[in-house]
């Protein structure tokens, strides 16, 4: 453990310094984030102010799903059925699962994400930023209860970060 004072490593767990004698006992408690980054990150999604997501039923063709991410210049669309969020249909979800494949034979419930990881409009962009590497995912809805509300892009939490930064 460094020694906040005079930077001296000193072996983990002890009390105190081993060089200048500065109190250790408190230096590995986590502190409230008072820094820029930890400002940034303790935002919530509200902040990245995305706009609604574009849902489908699960039992629309996948033909219309890739129709409409086309015509509506999303990556992805949120799939609903009785009124539940079901799933997830991304542009991945297409390459990988239907390539070579006859896209008429296919439902959007075929093919699509199951169950996927959401977040809460009150959830920070470091949980954001969390799910997505945890996951894997470039796209993560956002729920309040049972209703989608949007979808956080990884490229909108970058351009987020990006513009505060400067």
């Amino acid at each position: 453990m460094l020694c906040p004072v005079c930077r001296h490593d000193n072996f983990e767990g002890e009390d105190f310094c081993a060089n200048c004698g500065a109190d250790l006992r408190s230096s590995d408690i986590p502190q409230p984030p008072d820094d820029f980054e930890g400002s940034l990150l303790g935002e919530h999604l509200d902040a990245l102010g995305v706009g609604s997501p574009a849902l489908i039923e699960a039992t629309a063709p996948v033909s219309e799903a890739i129709r409409r991410m086309r015509d509506e210049g999303v990556d992805c669309l949120l799939v609903m059925s009785g009124g539940r969020l079901v799933g997830i249909f991304t542009e991945r979800d297409a390459v990988l699962k239907l390539a070579g494949r006859a896209i008429e034979a296919f439902d959007v419930r075929d093919v699509m994400t199951e169950d996927p990881v959401v977040l809460r409009h009150d959830d920070t962009l470091a949980i954001a930023i969390n799910k997505m590497a945890v996951g894997g995912f470039r796209h993560v809805p956002i729920v309040d209860g049972d209703r989608p509300i949007g979808v956080v892009a990884a490229r909108d939490v970058f351009r987020h970060i990006l513009q505060v930064i400067g």
